[in-house]
């Protein structure tokens, strides 16, 4: 039975069909009805729904098609300093996480965890917690704890731990390495092919490379593939 106390209407702002109905079926389970979850596909439906609707929780993305949800979570706190705004992305990059951040998001959870996990983000920004993904807090505790040590003479620096890839990240970029396109890569794992093309770009950002046959070199020089 929906439970009348919670906050509403939510906005969901995410540009995959199936992560929107993904996200409103979670939602359904939480308590929510299907009337008070409005969802927008780009960043101009939000603010046109933002127009016409006072909402009290937000699940954003950041890569949308006309543009970054960063500038969108600035407008929804600048709105309302109370509201929850959750980013769900796949972006995982230190610069997006932060920039979300700080620019008022409440927390921050990778869309490639289970529906359980996104559940009880959600449920802990209406509690007023403020969820990290246990990935991204680990990345956050590492920077935290200080810079890493000087190589001794002779010795190779060592990759910032911030840099190390994760396990999905590492999961594709193997694939990548068997020569399979990212629609393939997708198909394979079961998720969309924009949450691979999101990796992908993660990939080359803590790789510092710009195409996938410098990716799969890169890693194989850092002793990250076979």
């Amino acid at each position: 039975m929906p439970d009348t106390l919670l906050p509403a209407p939510v906005l969901i702002v995410e540009d995959e069909p199936f992560i929107r109905t993904r996200l409103a079926a979670i939602l359904a389970q939480l308590g929510y009805e299907a009337g008070s979850v409005h969802g927008a596909a780009t960043l101009a439906d939000a603010r046109n729904l933002l127009s016409q609707y006072a909402y009290a929780l937000a699940l954003v993305d950041l890569g949308l098609q006309d543009g970054n949800g960063i500038d969108l979570i600035g407008e929804l706190r600048a709105r309302d300093a109370d509201m929850g705004i959750l980013v769900i992305s796949a972006w995982s990059t230190e610069d997006a996480i932060l920039a979300a951040l700080r620019a008022g998001a409440t927390g921050y959870v990778l869309k490639e965890r289970d529906d359980l996990e996104v559940m009880l983000s959600i449920r802990s920004v209406l509690r007023g917690g403020a969820p990290i993904d246990p990935f991204i807090a680990r990345r956050l505790i590492d920077q935290l704890g200080g810079k890493p040590a000087l190589p001794a003479a002779g010795q190779a620096a060592v990759q910032p731990a911030v840099d190390a890839l994760s396990t999905r990240e590492h999961e594709i970029l193997s694939r990548v390495a068997d020569g399979l396109t990212n629609r393939e890569i997708a198909d394979l794992l079961c998720i969309s092919r924009y949450t691979v093309d999101c990796h992908v770009k993660n990939i080359y950002h803590k790789l510092a490379v710009s195409s996938r046959v410098r990716a799969v070199n890169a890693a194989r020089t850092r002793g990250l593939l076979p």
